[in-house]
């Protein structure tokens, strides 16, 4: 049997081309050879304020860049979270068997909660144990993240560990895997600090729904320094972000592209990695506009998914009650 592969992305903010070389891409590429559950995690979107407009418009959006971007409905499922009920019911049932502990030790809620203080929602606090709850019904074997989300993945396995010893083998230990290449799109303008869907300030991202001018402002814009030679060296962020960024669009290794841009300077290298960003988006742009013409065919298709997922989701639920003494 396929290795089962448990993902999702929350629908705020602007998905961006880290988004599309560290997920999408892979997600794509993956389908025939793993049984893919991709999620919209709506539920874990609330713990910060949203606007419910703009959120029901993300959930489409998310799920119209899914498919724009290669995933078939027939070979992964695609589901929004809220749909499927039993992500909360066990959610819920976690939360009586997790340390208060644990999740004070959760480096992203110590981030998200700083400048928040006593108005920090229980929701954020609670964030890994609802992704726990995610992972942990559907049998996940795998959870490809970035490093930043790794440790949320372990956590699960912690959740997991902690019930198999209470009640006996119920959950799967699932494993973090993290892409080699494009796992990390850093800002643009502050390049060591990874780029985040959640900034709309100009020239710090590359949106995936962005116009072409958008693009190359932003790439054009983008922070390097004042040595010369184009080079992978993480000892200087902005160029190796750049670098990166280059590699996933274009396919090339490392050699080949430093050696396209020997004795070459920044200028001229900006403008290549501009159009091949674009050149890389275009297709996937042009599907996103086919497919979101009809919003009702999207909302089909996340109907579609729902429906395969909630029998999974709930066999699991149903064992977890049984063994809790519930239902």
């Amino acid at each position: 049997m396929k290795k089962r592969v448990f993902s999702g992305i929350q629908p705020s903010g602007n998905l961006h081309i880290g988004n599309y070389l560290g997920a999408l891409k892979n997600w794509v590429a993956s389908q025939e050879n793993f049984d893919n559950v991709f999620c919209i995690v709506d539920l874990h979107a609330i713990t910060v304020p949203q606007d419910p407009k703009i959120l029901k418009q993300k959930i489409r959006e998310i799920a119209g860049i899914y498919f724009a971007a290669g995933i078939d409905p027939k070979q992964s499922t695609v589901f929004v979270q809220s749909d499927v009920s039993a992500h909360a019911e066990l959610a819920w049932i976690l939360n009586c068997f997790t340390p208060m502990g644990w999740m004070g030790r959760m480096t992203q809620f110590k981030e998200k909660s700083e400048d928040k203080k006593e108005n920090v929602s229980v929701g954020l606090f609670d964030y890994p144990v609802l992704m726990a709850s995610d992972i942990l019904l559907y049998d996940t074997d795998e959870v490809p993240v970035g490093e930043d989300q790794k440790q949320h993945v372990e956590i699960t396995r912690d959740i997991a560990q902690r019930f198999n010893s209470i009640y006996g083998e119920t959950f799967k230990l699932p494993l973090p895997v993290i892409p080699k290449a494009g796992a990390r799109v850093m800002d643009l303008l502050e390049p060591t600090k990874k780029m985040s869907k959640s900034d709309d300030r100009p020239g710090r991202t590359l949106p995936l729904l962005a116009s072409t001018d958008e693009l190359r402002s932003a790439i054009m814009g983008a922070a390097t320094d004042s040595q010369k030679e184009i080079r992978f060296d993480l000892d200087r962020p902005g160029v190796y972000n750049l670098l990166e960024i280059y590699e996933g669009v274009t396919g090339l290794d490392r050699k080949e592209i430093e050696a396209k841009f020997e004795g070459k300077g920044y200028g001229e290298f900006k403008k290549d990695l501009a159009e091949k960003v674009i050149e890389f988006l275009q297709p996937f742009q042009k599907r996103y506009r086919e497919l979101t013409q009809n919003p009702d065919d999207i909302d089909t298709l996340l109907q579609e998914g729902a429906e395969k997922a909630r029998p999974i989701a709930e066999k699991k639920l149903n064992e977890v009650k049984s063994k809790v003494g519930l239902g």
